[in-house]
């Protein structure tokens, strides 16, 4: 299963963009012994329409084609979920790689969110709580979820959440 990292927007040269290379670096590395051979990153372009609405299905047509059919999704918008610890998204990525899918797509939209049809899409959708995050940090935390998934999937001691 491949995991593919789709976000909306360049990262600049800086701290935020250091920390999402090496944790998707340690992703990739670590992926390759647990049935994911490779961890990509594709960045689009933000949208230049006028209106928010308008950027985001700009933005979605983008993304849509980067979705290889039959891949499981995950998308962090302000609307998804908060509440799931990182046990279960390892449990949720784990039993997609066991179902045969052929990719994990992990979406990262722009600043005005994601589509409608990139969200109806979802097999997940995950959000960092209420708080409005930049778009950088947002990046940075998918990618620090995914490679934590990967070290509870195989035992490493870099998670240490309770005892179930």
């Amino acid at each position: 299963m491949r995991l593919i990292i789709a976000a909306v927007g360049r990262l600049k040269a800086g701290p935020e963009r250091d920390l999402a290379s090496r944790y998707r670096e340690r992703a990739a590395q670590l992926g390759r012994g647990l049935g994911f051979p490779a961890c990509d990153l594709v960045e689009i372009p933000e949208s230049r329409a006028r209106r928010g609405a308008d950027r985001a299905a700009e933005e979605a047509s983008a993304l849509v084609p980067l979705l290889p059919p039959g891949s499981a999704i995950l998308t962090y918008d302000e609307r998804g979920r908060a509440d799931l610890p990182s046990e279960s998204l390892a449990e949720r990525i784990a039993g997609w790689r066991d179902a045969a899918k052929p990719a994990l797509a992990v979406i990262v939209g722009g600043p005005d969110g994601l589509n409608a049809s990139i969200r109806t899409r979802a097999d997940l959708i995950l959000s960092f709580g209420a708080a409005t995050l930049p778009h950088g940090l947002v990046r940075v935390l998918a990618l620090e979820q995914i490679y934590r998934s990967l070290t509870i999937m195989a035992g490493h001691p870099y998670h240490r959440g309770e005892p179930g």
